[in-house]
């Protein structure tokens, strides 16, 4: 990935006034400068989970360091933190390992553990030429905030040097209503400050900039997932239902769609017509966790 080219096609953007993508783009990066101004780059890690909202500010966050480079500077592994879910989806595991070659990620995997193990385990350097995906990534037996807590406290022992983390948390996310560009961790956690860059960007701006600026992106999100957590609790957004289609022309994505419910409910879809569009179609923002549950949501046809 040219991040110097990165640089100069996202801060060309944040200079024009004109374009509605500007002046959201242009707050970000000042939101990231001023971070890197006061931890320092080696100082400074991003959060990365694979999802839309991270895929957004790792392209941001490549530029913003890209463009401080003085000759004869080159890029340096951006740090990076991974904190998977329980029973992620092979896919979004794929699509990290990729985006940790593009953007040469030094990034350090921290999760949830098969649930029989309850030990903490800290996760060992990785060997020469290893990926992160074959390396355990155990914080012991926890769920949710415990376990999110767990994965932080881990890293800060291991990187006590790392002052502050990207998020790419935005207001409409859960917990995300009260938050401002900068906020410490709260009394009892590990010491960061939680830096949020496009805690003011909406959905639509997400997928403007991802798709104006061809960054690549997690291919769930062409398959009408909106909104990425573990299998058990993401399905396609009933909100894209595409039309019903013969069964001889239905599309690769139709029949990924009907795979997945079917490892998730355990028995054959109703409809083998079934698709979804892609999750940029989707027009109003405030139903982009719809395909979130419990249970796969009712679909009326």
């Amino acid at each position: 990935m040219d991040c110097k080219a990165i640089a100069d096609q996202v801060y060309a953007l944040a200079a024009d006034g004109a374009d509605p993508l500007g002046p959201v783009v242009k707050e970000a990066l000042e939101v990231i400068d001023h971070c890197l101004d006061v931890h320092g780059a080696d100082n400074v890690s991003l959060s990365f989970n694979g999802g839309k909202d991270c895929t957004v500010l790792l392209h941001l966050y490549a530029g913003a360091i890209a463009r401080r480079l003085q000759p004869p500077e080159t890029m340096k592994p951006i740090h990076a933190i991974y904190i998977p879910v329980p029973s992620p989806f092979q896919t979004l595991e794929d699509f990290i390992a990729e985006a940790t070659r593009l953007y040469d990620l030094d990034l350090f995997s921290c999760g949830h553990e098969a649930p029989e193990v309850e030990s903490i385990v800290t996760p060992a350097p990785l060997p020469a030429g290893a990926s992160y995906v074959d390396v355990p990534k155990a914080v012991g037996k926890a769920n949710g905030g415990e376990g999110m807590l767990q994965a932080l406290q881990t890293y800060k022992d291991r990187f006590p040097h790392i002052t502050a983390i990207l998020i790419g948390t935005r207001r409409t996310d859960p917990h995300g209503a009260k938050l401002s560009h900068r906020n410490m961790t709260d009394p009892g956690w590990p010491c960061f400050e939680r830096v949020n860059p496009i805690i003011n960007w909406a959905y639509t701006d997400v997928w403007a900039f991802l798709r104006r600026l061809d960054v690549p992106y997690c291919t769930l999100y062409d398959e009408g997932y909106t909104s990425l957590g573990s299998t058990f609790n993401t399905f396609p957004n009933p909100a894209l239902l595409a039309p019903e289609v013969p069964a001889a022309t239905e599309s690769p994505s139709a029949v990924l769609n009907d795979a997945h419910s079917e490892a998730i409910n355990g028995h054959e879809s109703k409809s083998k017509s079934t698709r979804y569009l892609p999750a940029y179609e989707l027009r109003d923002g405030n139903l982009e966790r719809s395909g979130r549950g419990s249970s796969q949501p009712q679909i009326k046809q």
